[in-house]
């Protein structure tokens, strides 16, 4: 089962859509609490990335037997320094954002913490991808 979703350029007041219903979704498909909490904290951080830097995009999620995987692709500048980007607290986002409560430096090292493996793709003014996989049964949720 794929499902698909747009992600707005700065639209706070979709932001976290695409996570709450992948979590609704999930739900219903019976998973494991602990496993569509580590799911939907990691789609968060990945779709307010998209929001905030990535000049909006979409989001992709994978439903297999035997892992889910999400692919978030991004319109925006590209993430120049990847290991930079990985530090907690490294943030590039612009100060009028961080007053709003977002843009701490935490998403991709939240993402890199949830997810069984975390591939990051990015181009100097060609986007970023970011695809997270998340095995269903890994021993441990």
């Amino acid at each position: 089962m794929i499902i698909e979703y747009n992600i707005p350029r700065l639209d706070f007041f979709a932001a976290g859509k695409t996570s709450t219903d992948l979590k609704h979704r999930l739900i219903q498909l019976g998973l494991p609490p602990p496993l569509i909490k580590r799911i939907a904290i990691a789609a968060y951080e990945a779709e307010m990335n998209i929001a905030i830097h990535g000049d909006g995009g979409r989001a992709e999620i994978d439903i297999s037997k035997d892992k889910i995987t999400t692919r978030f692709i991004d319109h925006g500048p590209g993430i120049p320094d990847i290991e930079l980007a990985m530090q907690e607290g490294y943030s590039t986002a612009p100060e009028e954002i961080q007053n709003m409560g977002f843009g701490a430096g935490m998403g991709l090292p939240n993402m890199k913490k949830n997810a069984d493996e975390l591939i990051i793709q990015s181009e100097p003014n060609n986007g970023t991808t970011v695809v997270m996989h998340f095995n269903l049964f890994s021993g441990e949720s």
